[in-house]
């Protein structure tokens, strides 16, 4: 396990990596340091907490590199009063720093022993506005929304229109778009009136959403 010295170097090195692609958002900065990500990840890949690295967790799934996760949730352009669902729990690593800027994080995973152990490591951090559900989120969470941001850490075959209702007016949602066997894009999707307004950030490489909960995990 790493020092603290160690960790916080490797922090420091995150930081000036996000601020060389353009990302100084104090804010985010602080909301990740106040999260250890360590804690969120299998303790043998605790070295690489602060690299960009993906990472394997329960499930046979794995987390982004920290690098990505920051430059998704520096687009959504969170703030105290937003109402966020995110589409793959994962570790609950995301969740945790949204839920430091956001009002209210709902997010759904279809493995229930992912959204299990995410909410123990929530409730040892005191963050109570964040929640796990059960679920495939293939589409999302209609009686929930609407909400002011959505965020999809799996990828969508083609635009996901059917998330417009469920976004308020002006509001964002980031999502990987295109095959699952292929390089995708991630999409900043703003509603404008009954429809989106779509700019690509870069290209990705997801997991495709998958129809259905997991039952046996």
């Amino acid at each position: 396990m790493n020092e603290p010295g160690q960790e916080r170097e490797s922090f420091a090195a995150f930081m000036l990596r996000m601020r060389a692609r353009g990302i100084g958002d104090k804010a985010l900065f602080a909301a990740m340091e106040a999260t250890p990500r360590g804690s969120f990840l299998p303790s043998e890949w605790f070295q690489l907490a602060w690299s960009d690295r993906m990472v394997p967790i329960a499930c046979g799934e794995a987390i982004e590199g920290c690098d990505l996760q920051a430059r998704v949730i520096d687009a959504l352009a969170l703030s105290s009063g937003h109402r966020v669902l995110e589409i793959g729990t994962g570790s609950g690593f995301t969740a945790a720093v949204m839920g430091r800027l956001a009002g209210r994080i709902l997010t759904l995973d279809r493995y229930r022993t992912l959204g299990t152990d995410a909410q123990l490591r929530w409730e040892r951090l005191g963050l109570t506005n964040v929640v796990a559900r059960h679920a495939d989120g293939m589409d999302g969470a209609p009686a929930d929304g609407p909400f002011d941001r959505i965020v999809s850490w799996a990828a969508y075959e083609e635009l996901p229109r059917r998330f417009v209702d469920q976004l308020a007016t002006g509001g964002i949602m980031l999502a990987p778009i295109g095959p699952g066997d292929d390089i995708q894009v991630m999409a900043k999707l703003e509603k404008v009136g009954s429809r989106f307004e779509r700019t690509d950030i870069e290209n990705v490489r997801f997991q495709p959403l998958l129809k259905g909960a997991a039952e046996a995990i």
